[in-house]
């Protein structure tokens, strides 16, 4: 199984970016999906998730009204649309899937998520 996820680059604070997310190797229209992101130092941290059917989501306070995850037609693609980016958004942004498929509850937290792929480095400028 591999995630790969794309579309990252160097962008001006208040720039939009669209990232996705590609899987490949299993079928993972039953499982939720999450984006997550590392800035240099820090920890791994969760940004949005949506569930196995796209219709409940989940966004970090830092990210609500800005960003957007979505599922694509395909089932092992998500996106995650990113409006009015600021300084602080900079971190390599990673995709992963829910370890159990239909979860009744959308889970955010990276502990539940596994088969990270390659990261995106999303740089934005002040």
């Amino acid at each position: 199984v591999q995630l790969q996820a794309y579309g990252g680059g160097l962008v001006q604070t208040g720039d939009s970016l669209r990232l996705s997310c590609a899987a490949s190797g299993r079928t993972f229209g039953s499982y939720a999906m999450g984006w997550f992101r590392q800035a240099p130092g820090k920890e791994r941290e969760s940004v949005a998730a949506i569930n196995w059917s796209g219709g409940i989501t989940y966004y970090a306070d830092s990210v609500k009204g800005r960003f957007t995850i979505s599922r694509g037609n395909a089932e092992n693609t998500v996106y995650l649309q990113m409006n009015s980016l600021k300084p602080e958004d900079t971190a390599v942004y990673y995709c992963a899937v829910d370890r159990i498929p239909v979860r009744l509850e959308l889970r955010h937290n990276r502990d539940d998520y596994e088969y990270w792929g390659r990261g995106t480095q999303v740089t934005v400028s002040s």
